[in-house]
């Protein structure tokens, strides 16, 4: 083969490539030392986990747990009137304004009787006569509320709305609306113990005042008549069947499916 003709040869094999149009006009981006990435590692043993809502997986005691499915529950449940009737109580105002009057006719405690008792006998051992009058007070204990209430004796009557078992106050209402004596439905055994010296305490029931609170009573009476004991929807209306946020989410869901399809049917038939 001639030199010309290899020389010939060799130059075709060593043809240019085009250039790399992708490649054009790149700029090389310098990373800045002020800000830096600091991933982090959420691992265990790694960095802190960031601030979430952890109700959900809290391990509460046994006695809150409770509280919380009782609460669920009477939410899911259909309530008959006789039951739902305590959810319905006075407010923050009328609370603290009848807990004034209530505190003013607190039972005596046991150094308070021993003191009182003592000075009455040294009245009598120094030959004065002792003209001590049986104090009022606030009358409690269930079966002693309820005598009170049948022999009409009672003028107010106050009930918790969380005993629990429910069953032994829930007949309470009907029995005052029978025998005309106003009730009133309060948030708080807890609430009558302290009233009366105890933990907790069921029913209240007063049964006389003195003469300067006499106005007050009648008056608070009056609003509960019609707040209770007047209130016919109250003792009628049932409580519950609220569907929790997961169910009401399917529902929607299901609805949306359902509109989708009439609209379908809808567009067919004008078609």
């Amino acid at each position: 083969m001639a030199p010309a003709a290899k020389k010939a040869a060799a130059g075709a094999s060593k043809k240019k490539l085009p250039s790399n149009p992708a490649g054009k006009n790149v700029k090389k981006t310098t990373k800045s030392l002020i800000f830096q990435k600091t991933p982090r590692n959420f691992r265990i043993g790694c960095n802190i986990q960031p601030r979430r809502e952890l109700t959900r997986f809290v391990k509460w005691p046994k006695y809150v747990l409770l509280q919380r499915q009782r609460r669920v529950l009477m939410q899911r449940l259909k309530v008959p009137p006789a039951i739902n009737q305590f959810s319905h109580t006075l407010d923050k105002n009328q609370t603290g304004q009848l807990m004034r009057l209530l505190a003013k006719y607190k039972p005596e405690t046991r150094g308070e009787k021993k003191a009182r008792l003592i000075e009455e006998g040294e009245k009598q051992s120094a030959g004065a006569q002792a003209t001590s009058k049986k104090p009022v007070m606030l009358k409690f204990g269930l079966n002693h509320v309820t005598d009170l209430i049948e022999i009409k004796k009672a003028k107010l009557v106050v009930i918790a709305h969380d005993v629990v078992p429910i069953d032994l106050v829930c007949w309470l209402p009907a029995l005052c609306r029978k025998k005309d004596v106003p009730y009133c439905i309060v948030k708080g055994k807890a609430r009558l113990g302290q009233l009366v010296h105890k933990k907790a305490c069921a029913v209240i029931a007063v049964d006389s005042v003195r003469k300067e609170d006499q106005a007050e009573l009648e008056a608070q009476c009056k609003n509960y008549r019609a707040m209770f004991n007047d209130n016919a929807d109250l003792r009628r209306r049932w409580g519950g069947g609220q569907l929790g946020i997961k169910s009401q989410h399917a529902q929607e869901k299901k609805q949306k499916l359902i509109d989708a399809e009439l609209r379908k049917k809808a567009g067919l038939q004008i078609a």
